[in-house]
This record gives C-alpha cells, structure tokens and sequence, in this order.
C-alpha cells in the first residue's frame, strides 16, 4: 500500500458501516489521519478491530449527527482542534427509503432531505474555513445513480443526491481560485448498509421488474465492495487527483452504460 497520505487530516463521515467505513481503513493505510463519525458511536469503536497499532494513533471517533446543526459544528471544530487542521472531507454519510411518491409522507421526505443534503451541506460549510487554510483542501460529496438514472421508488431520495451533485459543482467553482477541489462520487450496485436494506425500504408491492438491468452487468453481476470506492477516494484525496475537480465519478460496474 502506498504512503501517499501521510499527513493528511481527514474526515469522514458515515464510517461505522459500509463505504464510509471502507474508506476510513484505506485512508489510514495510506498514512492519513482520520476523523471517523458517525451517529452510531459504539459501532465506530469496531474499526479498530481492523487496523494495526500504528493506525490506531492516527484514528479519532467521534459520534455526530449531520442533520443537527450543533452536533456537526461541535464535532467538526473538536476535530480540527485535535488535528491542527484539515485536509478533507469525505461526507459518505447517508440513508436511503423509498415510497410510491403518492404515498409519501413529509416526514419522510423531509429526513431524507435533512439527512442527505442538510448534512452534506452541514459539513461542508463548518469545514470549508479549515480546508481553505494553507494548502487547500478536497471535499468528496456522494451522489448516486439515482440522480442521473431512473430509480422507482426513489424519488425523494434521487432528489436529494441530485441536489448533492449541483452543489458539488457550485462550491467546486467558488471556491477554485483558493485551490479547493470538490468531487462527486456517483456509486451504483455497492455492497453496503444502504443497499443490503434497500429491499425492506422500499412498498410491499414492489414491482421489481421496473429496476430491468440495474445491477451490474460486468464481472457476473457481482455487487462492487466498499473497497473499491475507497481506493478512487484515496487516490482523489491525494496530489494523483490534483487535476480532478468540479465532475462526477461513476462507480457502478458499467451498470448504467
């Protein structure tokens, strides 16, 4: 594994479980210090079940609930004050239901926005002061097929990741002259939290014939793992991205050629 990251202050976000977890074990191996939060805060603690001892000084956890504003201002300003600084953000944090769009409650459609976009926002905007200081930082947003792709079920949620990728591009040019670059990844057919309980969340009535070919159609069907994310992650964090910024990675197998 490379060293490419060493001294590199990271936080990532959603990093109990699934693609934000994936991602904190590679950017520790590659030397970074990172940041996990999530709101499950026993299950952080399992990540250091997975990484050797010199990791482990390089991992804090803190739990954090993107959508309440103090918890992310606290969060984010007690990490950087632990840190000296910060070098990236990776907002992988997210959930995922779906309703027919008929049936869906304000409720509902407001978590999602509150979860998914508010966090996002959340985050971004307490850290972006910090990633602006001497050499400028990387944000890694998270979008989703679903915002470029028809997903039944999902409108609410395909709302929320498309809305994701505009103030992606937005921040991406704002904040260019001071050497920020921000990124979307734009993942599909990944194991993970989200997609082993897709199936529960969505109607009972399901038409399952309307997803047609959206699984992979490449390497037998197979579901991408976390990992695989978490290396394009890496490699965008570090100066092999450093001409990478204001677009869209897709990572979903060729599902969505």
């Amino acid at each position: 594994m490379t060293t490419r990251l060493v001294d590199k202050s990271i936080i990532v976000t959603g990093a109990a479980s699934g693609i934000g977890r994936g991602t904190a074990l590679r950017l520790l191996s590659e030397g970074a210090t990172v940041a996990a939060l999530d709101l499950r805060g026993d299950d952080l603690e399992q990540l250091r079940d997975n990484i050797s001892d010199d990791s482990r000084d390089r991992l804090i956890t803190r739990q954090v609930d993107i959508a309440d504003e103090l918890s992310v201002k606290d969060a984010v300003a007690d990490v950087v004050a632990r840190f000296g600084g910060l070098d990236a953000l990776v907002n992988a944090a997210g959930i995922l239901y779906g309703d027919h769009t008929h049936e869906m409650t304000l409720d509902r459609w407001n978590r999602l926005l509150q979860v998914n976009l508010t966090g996002t926002f959340l985050m971004t905007r307490e850290s972006l002061p910090h990633l602006l200081q001497d050499d400028p930082g990387v944000i890694v947003n998270f979008a989703s097929t679903s915002a470029f792709f028809a997903h039944p079920y999902m409108a609410a949620y395909s709302a929320t990741k498309g809305a994701i990728a505009a103030f992606t591009h937005s921040i991406a040019l704002e904040y260019a002259k001071q050497g920020l670059r921000a990124i979307n990844i734009v993942p599909g057919g990944i194991e993970s939290g989200i997609t082993s309980t897709t199936a529960q969340n969505l109607p009972a009535d399901t038409d399952w014939s309307l997803f047609g070919n959206l699984q992979a159609r490449l390497n037998d069907g197979r579901q991408g793992s976390p990992e695989e994310v978490a290396g394009v992650i890496a490699m965008l964090i570090s100066a092999d991205g450093a001409f990478i910024t204001g677009t869209e990675i897709r990572i979903d197998g060729g599902a969505h050629m």
